[in-house]
């Protein structure tokens, strides 16, 4: 085999244009990737062996790599009224606003993956993925989201300007209550995910938790490819 035709035809395989970016991709230096395109002999079988094999461990350290990486972790929430049409932001993120909370909206709007929401104690209470949409679109979408799980015991007091009356002359009786997450979560925890991994993780968070957390739906771990055929077959 060619040296330099095996480079070419793995450069338009991998759609790569440079050497440098060949070489990373396979895990070989540039000098090495040089010396096939130079040689005048065909490579032997030992060296794509070699190249597959470096090729593979680098595919591993790769995947490893980018499969969950952390973007903020009990990360206070600080709910602002949104411009957008939603009730509330998680926290604001206007132009005067702080530029972590800008910064991190932008990095949440290029990312999919999980997140957890926290009550004020630490506790999680709601675990949800992104997967079509970006983080912040799906969290801020849940942020404000009706749950038939979120209720509590509360009495409704007047919020309008009026004259105070003791419970004792303005009797108030305690009614169920139904919440939105924006009314319970203090903290959020928010993690990158693999497109191909986003289901798996979100349904190993929900089912480990499930008596935990508000979350209605149980979750299922998705069937390989080979089980899927198995069933088909």
């Amino acid at each position: 085999m060619n040296g330099a035709d095996l480079v070419a035809e793995l450069k338009r395989k991998l759609s790569l244009t440079t050497d440098r970016d060949l070489a990373k991709h396979l895990g070989m230096t540039e000098i090495a990737l040089g010396g096939w395109k130079r040689s005048k002999n065909p490579l032997t079988p030992r060296q794509v062996a070699n190249a597959i094999e470096k090729a593979s461990r680098v595919a591993v350290a790769k995947s490893q790599h980018s499969t969950l990486r952390p973007i903020v972790e009990f990360f206070p929430i600080d709910a602002a009224t949104s411009a957008g049409g939603m009730k509330y932001e998680l926290f604001p993120t206007g132009k005067d606003g702080n530029p972590l909370h800008v910064q991190l909206r932008e990095a949440l709007n290029k990312a999919k993956g999980i997140y957890i929401f926290y009550d004020t104690r630490g506790r999680a209470i709601y675990a949800g993925k992104a997967k079509e949409q970006s983080l912040w679109h799906e969290m801020k979408s849940v942020f404000n989201r009706d749950r038939g799980t979120q209720k509590v015991f509360r009495v409704r007091h007047p919020t309008r300007r009026q004259n105070f009356k003791p419970a004792y002359e303005k009797s108030r009786q305690p009614v169920s209550t139904q919440l939105k997450l924006n009314d319970l979560a203090a903290y959020v925890s928010i993690y990158e995910v693999d497109k191909a991994m986003i289901n798996s993780l979100e349904a190993l968070l929900v089912r480990g938790f499930a008596n935990d957390l508000l979350n209605v739906r149980m979750e299922k771990f998705l069937a390989s490819s080979s089980a899927k055929r198995a069933e088909g077959s």
